[in-house]
């Protein structure tokens, strides 16, 4: 008889609850006895990205490792909260299920169907914006998080308010007078002013992303794994004629890349 998913996934995390108790017991991990939620504060935003780049790799037993190791990084936290008095595992689990039901009226309670992902997402954030109402709308966007990726959080968060441009095209234009600045500070040669205005124009990149359902971290990510790609190409181009780059010259440099690009890095 096949065993339960339910039961599975319960025992599951039973078993690495028990995992954990145990490094933290007396006979445990003298490392992991001397973590606090501080120390482990880096571990947790590390393996977040781990995990991201496990699902651009698009392979399933790394996304499965990495995943494993974030899942790990919750349960050590609420073991060392629960040793403070403050919650444990359960109380993380059962807060998250309630909120989500609660904000899924749709789905869990008698309220009409939403019909599409877009309506979704306005009721979710019309709805946590009642329960968070001292909060701010931009509010729960962690300041902490890398700045690309907040600034696409910040437009969307703004654009569920009603401050959005109507379409890409409106998005394109305010480029178009954000890049005029920046070239004027430029011209200017003020620091001050440049950093401002290459800040507005990296924002309304973002927001350019945002209406072209981009993702613009990914975008970046894509472009620096083809830069790079291309440069150790390039890199390897010149070792091989026991040269390194900075010994060439510009056009050197330059056929190295085109064969670099011809070669499909």
């Amino acid at each position: 008889m096949p065993i339960d998913s339910n039961a599975k996934n319960a025992a599951a995390i039973a078993s690495l609850i028990e995992v954990m108790e145990t490094l933290l017991g007396p006979d445990g991990c003298p490392w992991d006895k001397e973590q606090t939620l501080e120390s482990l504060r880096a571990y947790v935003i590390e393996e977040a990205h781990e995990v991201a780049e496990a699902i651009d790799s698009g392979r399933p037993e790394a996304l499965r490792e990495e995943l494993g190791d974030l899942l790990f990084q919750v349960i050590f936290q609420t073991a060392l909260t629960k040793r403070s008095g403050w919650f444990d595992f359960a109380d993380v689990a059962t807060g998250i299920s309630e909120k989500m039901i609660r904000r899924h009226p749709w789905v869990f309670g008698d309220e009409e169907a939403a019909d599409s992902a877009d309506a979704s997402l306005a009721r979710w954030e019309a709805m946590k914006a009642k329960e968070k109402k001292d909060r701010g709308a931009l509010g729960g966007v962690p300041v902490s998080l890398p700045a690309l990726l907040r600034a696409l959080r910040v437009g969307e968060k703004a654009a569920a308010s009603g401050y959005d441009w109507p379409n890409a095209q409106a998005v394109r234009a305010k480029l178009d007078e954000e890049i005029a600045e920046l070239d004027e500070a430029i011209a200017s040669n003020r620091r001050d002013a440049i950093e401002d205005e290459l800040g507005d124009a990296l924002f309304t990149l973002a927001n350019l992303a945002r209406k072209h359902d981009v993702d613009p971290e990914a975008a970046l990510r894509g472009a620096l794994q083809k830069f790079s790609a291309r440069f150790r190409h390039a890199e390897l181009a010149a070792q091989a004629t026991n040269r390194r780059l900075p010994e060439l010259s510009d056009e050197e440099r330059d056929l190295l890349w085109e064969a670099a690009k011809e070669a499909g890095k």
